[in-house]
């Protein structure tokens, strides 16, 4: 459970969590279109000035009402070991974003020392907003959201979010199974999904703190 002093810190951190999270919908909204300029980091990922924008503007927000706290984000932080980090995606999805298809989110989540005990995800075109908080489930749009139970794999949807061939036994195994495969090319959408019972499962390779964090205690709390 969350050992943080109060109910009132932890509605503090929720409120914030959702006006970063409707703050940085508007910069979407506004910036989504085809034919977007893009740049190429070194891993052959794309960024657009929205990434960096909606970086700077969580930077800045808790910076000012969280002193203390630790920023982790993918395109700039600031992070010094503090006990509790912010772990933020600015455009989680930035391929799909900047080549015109709705599949992307920004994603927020609330770290006590390595630990996720808030976690946000934001879908700014449906304006759909899945949180989480440690202990507490969680909730699309103040609807209480469940996991899939069905034990069976026919006419499940999966969200194989990795290209590694080695995976190729596994997609075989679905397919085998009568199960939709998919890839949304954004960890947490698909993971939103999984959350509120539409899709059984996500597969996913990657280590990044920004694609997992909020993901972890969201997936969690929904059983």
């Amino acid at each position: 459970t969350c050992s943080l002093k109060g109910y009132d810190s932890m509605k503090n951190y929720k409120d914030t969590a959702l006006l970063l999270a409707d703050k940085a919908g508007r910069i979407m909204r506004q910036n989504f279109k085809l034919g977007m300029r893009k740049d190429w980091k070194q891993d052959n990922s794309p960024v657009t000035e929205t990434d960096i924008a909606i970086n700077d503007l969580v930077i800045t927000e808790i910076r000012q009402n969280f002193p203390s706290h630790g920023i982790l984000a993918e395109e700039s932080s600031h992070f010094n070991g503090e006990k509790y980090v912010w772990v933020c995606d600015p455009v989680d999805g930035t391929n799909p974003f900047s080549r015109g298809y709705p599949t992307f989110t920004f994603s927020l989540a609330l770290v006590e020392q390595g630990i996720p005990i808030l976690g946000l995800i934001y879908d700014s075109m449906l304006d759909r907003t899945l949180i989480a908080e440690s202990g507490k489930g969680t909730f699309l749009n103040g609807v209480q959201a469940k996991v899939c139970k069905s034990e069976s794999l026919s006419r499940a949807a999966v969200a194989l979010e990795c290209n590694n061939p080695k995976l190729n036994k596994v997609r075989q195994y679905l397919f085998d199974r009568g199960c939709l495969i998919t890839a949304l090319a954004c960890v947490t959408y698909s993971s939103l999904l999984v959350a509120v019972g539409e899709f059984s499962a996500i597969i996913w390779e990657g280590k990044t703190p920004w694609d997992g964090a909020a993901v972890q205690v969201i997936i969690e709390e929904a059983g």
